[in-house]
């Protein structure tokens, strides 16, 4: 099978249209542009294995940061396990589903589930909605809010859904790697009180530090166990520990402000220049466009990197600018498309 093309190829697109990568406006992914400044690293955490505290400083940290908007869910949800990237995950998945029983993705979506659970054997049926559904589906992915078109499920019909599968001896995982933004939709808390949900999280993404690749799951303690067993002892690096307990811990309301306003200043540009925004997140927006193949040519011409899709044709995904002059860039080569 053949790889997904994802956002993030700057290198390649500057080989093939021009110019030097430092050069470029990357709107291709949908990570903060902008992250805040980091904390110190200690000597030692450099040096030596992470240890049991600054993992668990971690893991106190992410579970009172994501469970920041339902306070009650905290004491129950008990701590995450920090994986090596969220993508870790996801290969790891196909061994928590029945191997019998084909696998529904709320799509379209994230296209590495898809990828992951055909190759592990699965037959996998991309549905449209919840109506899809059917009994004999053993495991059913919900990326929530939805990448790349924003769609957002409320958390009380997937924990009815959860419910449900749980009867039929189905399983629940809900991505929410866009999810910093609405930590009153989480559905982490719940997720450690069930025998059938896991929920993962994404750390770079509102953090802009992708480059730190680190998540964290939050299920019961038997799945929990399962995981970190299948990743291996020392599965992510001190480094990546301790920003994620300093930063997580932190003050991050001026990081939600900046991508506030970027959102907003993207928005104002995709609309000044007529585009329709068909969804997304605060840290993208997806358009259509009937010239979309043109106009993703045309941007990458003037050394702007936007995101399509395979499966898509009109669509393009962009993602936030990191400053002003970023905006007046975007929105002048958007002006001058004329296709």
């Amino acid at each position: 099978m053949t790889r997904i093309l994802h956002g993030g190829a700057l290198a390649a697109a500057a080989r093939i249209y021009g110019g030097e990568p430092g050069d470029w406006l990357d709107l291709s992914t949908g990570i903060n542009p902008n992250p805040p400044v980091l904390p110190d690293i200690p000597l030692r955490i450099w040096n030596r294995l992470p240890d049991a505290d600054l993992l668990e400083r971690a893991r106190i940290a992410a579970r009172d940061w994501y469970l920041r908007g339902v306070e009650d869910d905290r004491d129950a949800a008990g701590l995450p396990l920090a994986v090596p990237g969220t993508q870790a995950l996801i290969q790891i998945l196909p061994r928590l589903a029945p191997a019998d029983r084909p696998v529904a993705i709320l799509s379209p979506t994230y296209g590495e589930y898809g990828l992951c659970f055909r190759r592990a054997g699965f037959r996998v049926d991309e549905i449209a909605g919840m109506a899809d559904l059917r009994p004999d589906h053993g495991l059913v992915i919900v990326v929530n809010p939805n990448n790349p078109t924003g769609r957002q499920y409320d958390t009380d019909d997937l924990r009815d859904l959860a419910q449900k599968l749980e009867a039929s001896g189905a399983r629940l995982h809900v991505d929410e790697a866009f999810g910093d933004s609405r930590p009153e939709a989480t559905l982490a808390g719940f997720a450690a009180s069930t025998a059938n949900v896991t929920v993962s999280r994404s750390f770079g993404k509102f953090f802009g530090l992708a480059g730190v690749r680190l998540g964290f799951v939050f299920t019961n303690a038997l799945t929990l166990d399962f995981i970190e067993a299948e990743l291996g002892p020392w599965a992510v690096s001190g480094p990546a520990l301790h920003l994620a307990a300093e930063l997580m811990s932190g003050d991050a309301s001026r990081v939600a402000q900046g991508i506030a306003a970027r959102s907003a200043a993207l928005a104002a540009a995709l609309d000044g220049a007529g585009l329709r925004r068909v969804g997304g997140t605060d840290l993208f927006q997806t358009v259509a466009h009937e010239n979309a193949a043109a106009l993703f040519e045309h941007l990458a011409r003037s050394h702007i990197l936007v995101r399509k899709f395979d499966y898509a044709a009109d669509w393009l995904r962009i993602g936030l600018a990191p400053d002003e002059e970023g905006d007046r860039r975007l929105a002048q080569a958007l002006a001058s498309f004329e296709g």
